[in-house]
Formats: structure tokens, sequence, C-alpha cells
């Protein structure tokens, strides 16, 4: 272990003026701030050279999340290119590419957790599950671009939004109200197979517990492309609702083949399901008319600067992702929260940002992400979530409901 010493008396200023820059808050309780705080010796271990921190990203370049894994990303290096943590270090991204394969995650992890003080982000919930364990026996804190309940499990990894089965009863909750679905109504649940599939269907499944629906299941694995089959089986069994788990290719074909077939009614996906490109595609129409997304992230509509900052940084985009680009600028904001925490009480070790992520509650990112209550073990840091619906606007959303807390939402968020 050594001892770094510097300057931190433009921290709170500092913070103030990022703020203003950004326009929303970057405040949590518990003293953090986006800036730093007070004056100090900090210890650090793993992960830091000179006035360099490093992080890890182990996220999807290549496979089937790979659009919206650049955006993340892209908006990650965004963000630090312009903040720094306690008015002093720098953050570099060590970025790596699993191309949404789980083992070629745990080996990318091993190949630079020696070098790395925290995870920016790992995308995907079979890949933090594949490194739960180590993730723990490292002391590593780690924000997950997944939603996954066993992920609430994992010491260090914070879940920016409500696990998908709390979203899922969000996105229901909304549709009752809308008269969109009615107590026993059948509705069919495309998932992927594995952790992210499995817990937006437990969603599914305590809704229709609740109000008596009928489940028609469908499991599939993420390469599976073609969805005619499932929708063919749902429109025999007259489902009044798709619900999804899935990724955006999926939803295209789901669209396709509802709209070929004459099945008109609502699709309900988790906030993985869609990206803006889909808007360039032949069910554009049908999509805009059908489909809604239970979302832990906000759109552009109040974050115009983050995009105006984006499309300048990465004018090669041609359709940024408001869900991966407010996520990965979010996800930067709550872990320069945590580093803040951290240098705020000395301790910059793993152990030591470990301790201030677990202390944090009442994280605020001004609307980036839904309110976060805390990260507690085996609990959904949030109830609330956004709707949205796919619009012809800048990130290719637009809400229709803000930031709220379903009525079945407590029953599914842990003990």
């Amino acid at each position: 272990m050594r001892i770094e010493k510097f300057p931190r008396a433009a921290a709170v200023i500092a913070a103030a003026v990022v703020v203003a820059a950004t326009g929303c808050s970057t405040k949590a309780d518990n003293g953090s701030s986006s800036g730093g705080g007070s004056s100090g010796d900090v210890a650090t271990d793993v992960g830091i050279e000179g006035k360099t921190i490093s992080l890890g990203v182990l996220t999807d370049l290549t496979g089937v999340f790979a659009a919206l894994g650049k955006d993340i990303t892209n908006a990650n290096t965004l963000y630090w290119s312009d903040h720094k943590v306690c008015d002093t270090y720098d953050v570099k991204l060590n970025v790596q590419d699993t191309g949404y394969v789980p083992q070629t995650g745990v080996q990318l992890y091993s190949s630079i957790k020696d070098s790395i003080l925290a995870m920016q982000q790992t995308i995907g919930s079979p890949i933090n599950t594949a490194l739960a364990q180590d993730y723990e026996a490292d002391q590593i804190v780690n924000f997950p671009s997944a939603w996954g309940e066993t992920l609430t499990q994992i010491p260090g990894t914070g879940v920016l939004g409500p696990t998908y089965d709390v979203e899922m009863s969000n996105g229901y909750d909304y549709l009752f109200k809308q008269g969109l679905l009615k107590e026993g109504d059948t509705v069919g649940h495309i998932y992927f197979e594995g952790e992210y599939g499995a817990t937006g269907l437990a969603g599914t499944k305590k809704v229709a517990e609740e109000k008596n629906l009928k489940v028609v299941e469908a499991q599939i694995k993420s390469t599976d492309q073609d969805m005619s089959a499932q929708v063919s089986q749902f429109a025999a069994a007259g489902v009044k609702l798709i619900a999804l788990t899935v990724a955006p290719t999926q939803t295209a074909s789901v669209a396709a083949a509802a709209q070929a077939q004459g099945l008109d009614v609502p699709i309900l996906g988790s906030n993985p399901v869609y990206a803006p490109g889909l808007l360039q595609g032949p069910t554009a129409q049908w999509l805009k008319d059908h489909l809604y997304v239970a979302a832990p992230i906000g759109t552009f509509e109040n974050h115009e600067d983050i995009l105006d900052a984006y499309k300048k940084a990465y004018p090669d985009v041609a359709a940024p992702s408001a869900g991966g680009v407010l996520l990965g600028y979010g996800m930067s904001t709550v872990m320069n929260q945590v580093l803040d925490k951290a240098c705020d009480n000395g301790d910059l070790t793993r152990k030591g940002v470990l301790d201030a992520f677990n202390g944090l509650t009442n994280i605020d990112t001004g609307g980036l992400i839904v309110p976060i209550d805390a990260f507690k073990l085996g609990q959904s840091p949030s109830l609330q979530s956004y709707i949205e619906q796919p619009a012809d606007v800048p990130g290719g959303a637009k809400i229709v409901q803000d930031a709220f807390e379903g009525q079945f939402a407590e029953s599914l968020a842990g003990s």
C-alpha cells in the first residue's frame, strides 16, 4: 500500500461547475459529490499509477448488443474525458470486447484485473454472473450494463435501476392502467435463456399471479433470430400482449411476424429490447404504435447537452441510443461519486472503494437514471421505471410515463 498527497481546495467549486455545465445533479448522500471532498492523505493499492486511475470495461462491440455496447462505452469515455476524481486523478478505461460470450469475458477479466481499480462497466447478465466469484474475491466495485436479480447478490456490483422482474412488472402496471391489458388475459413471453431472460420472465409470472393472467412461454437462445414460429404460437393461443426479454434483433423479427400475421397487440419489453436503428427498418411505424419499453434510463429530451457532446465526439455514430449514451454517462457519474467518497475517506484501495460504494444512499444522477435508493445485497436498488416508446426524435425514444413505482414492484424487490 502507498500513500499519495494532493491539494483538494477547489473540489466543491469544481463539482458545482460540472453540474452547471451538464445540466444535471451528480449528488448522493453521505457527503459524496462529483469533484471531491476534504483535503488529506489517500491510501492506494491496485489500479492507480501516479495521478491516473485505471478502470476496466467488459463490453459487447461485436455481439448481439454491439450497438448498445458501443454507445455505453463511448459515453463512459466521453464522461471521463471531462471529469476527474478528487479534482486530482484522471481516469483511463481499459476496454475489452467480450462479444457477449461469458467465457471470453472471464478470460479478458483475468488479463486485466491486476491493473485496474474497479470495473466501470460489464455488459450482460451472463457475463456478470460468470464473474461473480472473481468480483467478490477481488473486492471489485462493478457497474453492470444488466439488471438481472442475481447480480444484486454480488458484493460491490451496483445494478443501476430496478431488476428486470421489477422493470417488467412496472410495464405491466402501465398497460393495465392504460386499458391495454385486463385481468385474465393471455400473454406470450419470449425470453433469452439465462439470467436476463429468467429475471424478466419472473416479472411476468408475478403479475400473472396477481392478475390471473395465462402465460405462454417461449425460451430462445441469443443467437436465434427468426421469431415467426413463436409469434404463430402466440397468435394461436389468442395472446393480448407479447412480452420480450431479448435483444433488438429479436424485437424486429417479432414486429415483422406480428404485422404479417395481423396480430395487433401491444409489445412490452425490458429496456435492452430496443435500439433506435429499428426505426430504419420496414416495421418502424408498427413499433412506434405497439412497443412499450420499461427502462431505468431517461431520454435525450432533458439531456440535449450530453447528446450534443456525444455527437461532436463521435460524429460517425448515425443514430446514438439515448438508453446507451445516458446509461454510460450516468454509470460513470455514479462511479465518480463512489471514487470521490473513497477519496473523502482517505482510502482509494479496492477495499476503500468497496466501503464507499456500500455507504452511498439516495443516488441522484439528475434524471439520467431513475433514483437509486442504495446498493443492498439481494435487493432491487430501485423500484422505479420510465415507460418509453419508439419515436422519431434524437435517441429514438420518447417518455410516455415519467419514473414511477408500479403496484407490483415492492413484492418483487427482495428482502
